[in-house]
């Protein structure tokens, strides 16, 4: 087997200058320094200069680069590893081909994935003849094999005449919680903190000095591994609870987001100027905000193509402020969201000057006002746009009149995309140019509402992605060296200070909603005291893998199996519903329920006679069994409920004597909290709905709860006659009379 690259970079030191890192590109000495030869012609050039500014070397190497090699810039799609398949991808070869290294999938494949379908190359001939530089990596890997993959890719890229390094994104990997495609791609390899609502309901109990820390570990970790892009983090709102991404966001609290993101995007990227050379470039996610759904709906599928704002003036009071403040930070690159505005269904909007918003029909991606006049020419934005995934294909809403080649050039010439994700469209991409440059329009049809120049990719279009891309790509350093050791990307994963402070974060995440006492669950109280301890979950396989693991974490108290002898009940309950990629018959379910009936939606989203079944926790009945079991002889139910989204909790908190919150919290940090090791400081990120009602469509298709509006103002708009004698309706209130709502947690007396 030959060498990996990692095996045999060779490296340049400059007095008072970057270390230059290269398997076989000529170096070029010049004034006593070195330089890299990045075009291959052998002259030093204004871009090999690492002593100009990124993008004045990005604007030189623009123009050095073909038509073919340009267009190759606007697009980035998963990428696979060879003998890392990931879980819920379709883009598995048969049987793995990997080159001589034994680090790159050198196997082809042909079918569809979630995003579309074509024909896939090795990853050699990826590199070396289609060009492409952008790739996404989903795969769940060690951090060395991460290093030598990334190395593997830049000494192939290497071998071409123009040198660009290539650009690996990822989805975060700091996080715990389940593996899911699309949202979780990765856990448990680098220090796993808990999810970003637990670092949410962290910072509101303790202070956003920790997200410092946090955003520390991630930059010096990805970095340590040469991943340096990552997808995240997301300045949206959580405005409607019963959406499916409601998981991954820092809740509903506009100011405390956009207090994160003043920490969380300099820390990562280096600084607040921009990414530096030691740094991770940032993709904040998903411009306008994507909270403002229609009843939840998520825009992967049809009915949850629409944002609506159904509230004047929410767009600016709640969605945009957050984007702001990324924008200040100079976040590196923005993603829009797959969905459009719903101009019918909203009221008046206002942009960033004062003025009445445009409302163009069009996916985010594809919408000037928003992107180019907004974004750019009113907030100031300088970075690249990268478009979600998918946006060309299956989830092209307002432009499924267009084809591929047009949709290309309607996103990037138009709307002012930088970077197509999804699919390697490099042939659409070349249609959509040679439009421009030919007779096709003379021929055929320039679709009603749109003209020639918007649909067309005009090289002045191609020059400006292609320089803002680059920028990013010269201002991380990646030209002058984009390799990493191996071993020390895993000695810096599994450095202990980092997981011990991401520990701290995840007892600091725990929230007390309800305790009559009960809690902590000190020494002295369950000293001769027999304990019941069960997991539940959705799906009761998982159930009984968990509950084995709780029941092994529990040594220092004597264990029942038998709620009857039980003076304690510890319940572990972590609901889950829908999924991520499907719509659901119905609305989102957020009851804790089992079995439950609830009525089906039709296509335009309005609630149907018909009904079907949801249930979020398998086992619902038991808890009702074990909480009348372990009453009944004077015992106490302790419940921990697991928030991936605002669940309804009146089924479990009626149950138990004392609740706690998680947020893909490690269920030994809670246990530290309800032993009293730790005492509870998190406070909750988001309202927790009442019950259906609070949620009720009416046979219209307007929610009683404006979409886009946070639970903590919810109240606002909420009937007078639902309200109670504190004039409120919305947020759930326990048999203590406390509200789950914003800000709330109890502590320990």
């Amino acid at each position: 087997m030959a060498k990996k690259a990692s095996e045999h970079v060779k490296y340049y030191e400059n007095p008072n200058g970057p270390v230059l890192g290269t398997v076989s590109r000529k170096i070029i000495e010049k004034d006593g320094l070195y330089f890299k030869d990045i075009d291959g012609s052998g002259e030093f050039k204004a871009f090999d200069d690492w002593r100009l500014p990124a993008k004045e070397r990005a604007q030189a190497y623009a123009k050095a680069l073909t038509t073919k090699e340009k267009i190759a810039q606007l697009f980035i799609s998963d990428w696979r590893m060879g003998k890392y398949p990931v879980p819920g991808s379709s883009m598995e070869t048969e049987g793995v081909v990997l080159d001589e290294s034994g680090t790159l999938d050198e196997g082809e494949f042909t079918g569809k994935t979630i995003f579309g379908e074509q024909h896939l190359p090795g990853t050699s001939v990826l590199l070396k003849e289609w060009f492409s530089r952008h790739l996404i990596l989903r795969a769940n890997a060690t951090a060395e094999d991460i290093t030598d993959w990334m190395n593997q890719l830049h000494a192939v890229a290497e071998e071409c005449e123009h040198f660009i390094p290539v650009s690996v994104a990822s989805n975060s990997r700091n996080e715990n919680g389940e593996v899911v495609f699309g949202m979780n791609d990765a856990a448990g390899v680098f220090a796993a903190w808990p999810g970003t609502l637990g670092i949410a309901a962290a910072a509101k109990g303790t202070g956003t000095d920790l997200v410092d820390r946090f955003a520390s570990c991630v930059k010096k970790e990805w970095n340590a591994c040469g991943l340096r892009k990552g997808y995240m983090y997301m300045a949206d709102i959580m405005t409607d609870p019963r959406w499916q991404r409601s998981y991954g966001t820092f809740g509903e609290d506009p100011e405390l987001v956009c207090e994160i993101m003043e920490h969380l995007i300099p820390g990562i990227q280096g600084s607040k100027d921009g990414v530096t050379t030691d740094g991770v470039a940032v993709t904040t996610k998903h411009f306008p905000g994507g909270g403002a759904r229609e009843n939840g709906f998520d825009p992967h599928y049809a009915a949850g193509q629409w944002n609506v704002y159904a509230t004047e003036g929410s767009l600016q009071k709640y969605h945009i402020p957050a984007f702001k403040v990324a924008v200040k930070n100079h976040t590196s690159s923005i993603m829009p969201y797959y969905s459009k505005p719903a101009a019918q269904k909203s009221a008046a909007q206002q942009d960033c000057l004062g003025n009445s918003m445009k409302f163009e029909p069009f996916g985010f991606a594809y919408n000037r006002p928003f992107i180019q006049e907004m974004l750019r020419d009113q907030m100031g934005f300088e970075g690249y746009i990268n478009s979600d995934t998918g946006i060309v294909h299956n989830m092209c809403w307002g432009v499924e009149m267009l084809d591929t080649a047009e949709r290309i050039g309607f996103a990037v010439n138009h709307a002012g995309v930088d970077v197509i994700s999804g699919l390697f469209d490099q042939e659409a991409g070349m249609e959509a140019y040679n439009r421009g440059k030919n007779d096709y329009y003379d021929v055929h049809p320039v679709p009603e509402g749109f003209t020639k120049e918007q649909l067309v990719l005009t090289d002045e279009a191609l020059d400006r992605a292609v320089t803002r891309t680059l920028t990013e790509l010269f201002a991380l350093g990646m030209f002058e060296n984009p390799y990493r050791d191996a071993g020390e990307a895993k000695a810096v994963s599994a450095e202990q200070a980092d997981w011990e402070e991401a520990a701290r974060v995840h007892r600091q995440s725990v929230v007390l909603l309800k305790n009559d006492g009960t809690l902590p669950l000190t020494k002295e109280k369950y000293t001769g005291k027999k304990v019941y301890a069960e997991a539940f979950k959705k799906d009761p396989k998982q159930a009984e893998k968990a509950t084995e693991a709780l029941r092994e974490m529990l040594q220092n108290v004597t264990l029942t199996e038998n709620p009857e002898e039980a003076d304690f009940a510890i319940l572990m309950v972590s609901p889950s519903s829908g999924e991520y990629f499907n719509a659901t018959p119905g609305y989102l379910e957020l009851d804790i329920c089992e079995n439950k009936e609830v009525c089906n939606v039709d296509a335009e989203g309005k609630p149907e006679k018909e009904t079907h079944t949801e249930t979020t926790l398998s086992g619902l009945h038991r808890i009702r069994e074990i909480a009348r079991t372990v009453h009944a002889r004077g015992g106490k139910v302790i419940a921990n409920i697991n928030f991936t989204l605002a669940w309804e909790v009146g089924n479990i908190e009626s149950q138990a004597d004392a609740l706690l919150a998680g947020f893909d919290t490690y269920p030994s940090a809670t246990l530290d909290v309800l032993f009293g090791e730790f005492a509870p400081v998190g406070k909750l990120p988001v309202t927790l709905p009442k019950d259906d009602s609070v949620l009720a469509v009416d046979e219209n298709g307007v929610c009683i709860s404006p979409n886009d509006v946070p639970g903590y103002d919810k109240d606002l708009y909420m009937p007078e006659s639902m309200k109670d004698e504190n004039g409120k309706a919305y947020a759930y209130r326990d048999a203590a009379g406390n509200y789950y709502e914003l800000n709330f947690g109890l502590e320990y007396k």
